[in-house]
């Protein structure tokens, strides 16, 4: 039996709203709406009624082309306020009945007892392993016996004023947030295979005003971070550089734009009109490579200098994943692998079906993603014994279960959005 999803990909200059219809082997996707951002800058709001009129466009297509209305959907989430660490919780449990999905609970709430400034919350809290009366590296420790039951767990927190104020947009589009996940969880989901998780991979999603990390080692996350730096700012170099608007710069970055000024053609040249200028004017587009290599090393440094920083750069085996918007950029993938000395290959999302072909791209895999985890989690919630998501409709703009719209707690908890109301025909009304 299929389940529909909704996923919102809120991002700095796109917005995507993607109805899925999620089977046993892949997402085949239904609807699909995609509107410029405004109102959002490095992964912030910066202007409610802005954003949510574009959120609210994007929704109203995805709903066209679906042929369903959208109750509640998981919305991604990035910006410079996201922070992360690990932490370990100890409980005691019988050894004589062996460890049950209680134990586990109790586990990770004692993992997540941690000191938090008031104005940030948890984002999420995942387990990494279980070590059982001292023996480590347990994947799942249900049904075994011991009396020590510790597990270390990945927790993301992010600034409480920066989700509310970016859940105010999305439920002002009448729409209730199931649960707000981070871009670089997502985008894995869709990129990464099972042997790259395993031998430690480094996730670097590029979008437009950040570039997201994720550290995958032993099949689950060990780290992540945020960047504030993405292909927004490549385009704002290059307006400076070549005295352009910002529109015709985004236009020359993807029409022309090369990483490598040593890979162009020294001979292409492309016209502009630049500020104050009567007269279409000439460039090289090797000048156009060397504006944008400084700031694409940049980045990768500032990547190099997370991961140095989080250790695990010596467990990175498979390498690192490019992927967002950005990874398209010509010549990209030879800069990171310069700059962090690793094997480098660029994604896009996979097992997908549908209207394929228009999300087979790097800058989707956030969108596809938020799909996909939400599958996973809601069968992380069967797994526990937890309830299933609510599956009857929903009156638009009320919370689940027909709550006030609060958000829940946050946790690997009942995460499965989408619930939607099919849409009668006129002469059914």
């Amino acid at each position: 039996m299929s389940e529909l999803v909704v996923g919102i990909d809120v991002g700095t200059t796109k917005i995507c709203t993607l109805v899925g219809e999620v089977r046993a082997d892949d997402i085949h996707v239904i609807g699909l709406g995609v509107e410029p951002s405004r109102g959002m800058k490095k992964g912030v709001v910066n202007d409610v009624s802005e954003l949510t009129a574009r959120i609210s466009a994007s929704i109203h297509k995805a709903e066209r082309s679906s042929g369903y209305e959208i109750g509640r959907a998981f919305v991604s989430v990035a910006g410079a306020h996201i922070s992360s660490h690990n932490s370990r919780g100890v409980v005691g449990i019988s050894g004589a009945r062996g460890v049950q999905i209680a134990d586990l609970e109790r586990a990770m709430e004692a993992a997540r007892a941690i000191a938090l400034p008031h104005n940030r919350e948890v984002l999420h809290i995942i387990p990494r392993n279980y070590t059982l009366d001292g023996q480590d590296g347990i994947r799942s420790p249900l049904g075994m016996h011991g009396f020590r039951l510790e597990v270390e767990a990945h927790i993301v927190t992010a600034a409480s004023s920066s989700l509310q104020n970016l859940q105010k947009c999305v439920e002002g589009a009448g729409v209730y947030v199931d649960r707000f996940i981070l871009n670089p969880l997502a985008s894995g989901e869709v990129v990464l295979s099972d042997a790259e998780r395993e031998m430690g991979v480094l996730v670097i999603d590029i979008g437009g005003g950040t570039t997201d990390l994720a550290v995958f080692i032993e099949g689950t996350v060990w780290h992540t971070a945020v960047i504030s730096v993405g292909g927004w700012h490549v385009t704002n170099d290059i307006a400076q550089g070549l005295h352009l608007p910002y529109e015709i710069a985004e236009a020359v970055k993807i029409e022309y734009g090369h990483a490598d000024p040593s890979e162009v053609d020294p001979s292409d040249i492309f016209v502009v009109q630049p500020f104050g200028e009567e007269h279409m004017s000439r460039v090289l587009r090797a000048d156009l490579a060397a504006i944008i290599q400084p700031r694409i090393e940049e980045l990768f440094q500032l990547v190099l200098r997370e991961i140095k920083y989080s250790a695990y750069d010596g467990l990175l085996s498979a390498g690192a994943v490019l992927t967002g918007g950005s990874a398209q950029l010509p010549g990209i993938k030879k800069i990171a692998a310069d700059v962090l000395k690793m094997p480098v290959r660029i994604a896009r999302p996979e097992r997908i079906s549908g209207m394929a072909d228009q999300l087979r791209n790097p800058s989707y895999s956030t969108s596809v993603g938020l799909l996909r985890l939400g599958l996973i989690m809601e069968r992380e919630d069967e797994r526990r014994g937890r309830a299933a998501r609510n599956s009857g409709f929903r009156v638009r703009g009320e919370g689940a279960n027909g709550s006030s719209g609060k958000r829940r707690t946050p946790n690997w908890g009942k995460l499965f959005g989408g619930v939607m109301k099919r849409l009668l025909p006129e002469d059914e009304n």
